[in-house]
């Protein structure tokens, strides 16, 4: 789809995406640190039952838990803020501009 200014017509626009890309950062480490709380406090759970295979196993345990829990917890963290912040650039603020007439405008709704 081709933006075109609703000014003077013309088809030379900017996106700017600065919503997106601050809502996808927050939601990363909202996410990871979200992720991380989870799989501590899993571990403890993961700890009692890997408590068989003695003290290395706990420690294993818990710290995969957590990585795993963090990467995870950053990628939907990190999805669902991009998705936000791109209906924000898309329809809230003015993040397009035409390079002929320098007007700003928002796509339609």
């Amino acid at each position: 789809m081709s933006l075109q200014c609703p000014s003077c017509l013309s088809q030379k626009i900017a996106s700017f995406h600065h919503a997106m890309k601050i809502t996808a950062a927050v939601g990363t480490v909202g996410g990871a640190a979200r992720g991380v709380s989870a799989a501590l406090a899993g571990g403890q759970a993961g700890a009692a039952i890997g408590a068989i295979a003695g003290p290395v196993g706990i420690t294993i345990g818990s710290i995969s838990g957590a990585i795993i829990g963090g990467l995870m917890g950053g990628v939907s963290g990190c999805a669902l803020g991009a998705q936000l912040g791109h209906k924000l650039d898309r329809h809230v603020l003015a993040n397009n501009l035409c390079l002929l007439c320098g007007h700003r405008f928002n796509l339609p709704a």
